[in-house]
């Protein structure tokens, strides 16, 4: 049986999605992960912030949808899209006017449900780093 994880331990399983560097590093961690009973994903972003903030949202969505961490069903994307804009909403002081890229993390076990985007922030080459969490629950 299997150590129950809540909401500060899904939280930190978003963040280390969100930090791969690589896809490979991403299913490494994504078979680990698994194995404990928690499901996960991860995608890329890149683009000007507040043009991006739909897409991104969106595509944490899609992610997790595609990775079978939430249903198809309005509740869980709903929780997704929820905790992915609050993890945004952390970053937008810095990110306003300003183009963005890195990677969202997706985890879930159980009813918990964390996203984290982690981001570079700036133009040209001087960039400043930001992460962002957001956590729902669903039933």
């Amino acid at each position: 049986m299997h150590e129950k994880y809540g909401s500060k331990k899904i939280a930190a399983i978003a963040i280390k999605m969100a930090l791969t560097e690589s896809r490979e590093e991403e299913n490494i961690l994504k078979g680990q992960y698994l194995e404990l009973g928690v499901k996960t994903a991860a995608v890329d972003y890149g683009g000007e912030f507040i043009n991006a903030l739909k897409k991104i949202v969106e595509r944490s969505v899609v992610a997790a949808k595609r990775e079978n961490v939430i249903k198809d069903i309005h509740v869980e994307e709903g929780a997704v899209a929820g905790a992915a804009r609050e993890a945004l909403s952390q970053i937008m002081p810095k990110a306003i006017g300003l183009n963005v890229g890195g990677k969202i993390g997706v985890a879930r076990y159980h009813d918990h449900i964390s996203v984290a985007v982690y981001f570079g922030i700036g133009l040209l080459h001087l960039d400043e780093v930001a992460i962002g969490l957001g956590h729902r629950a669903v039933p």
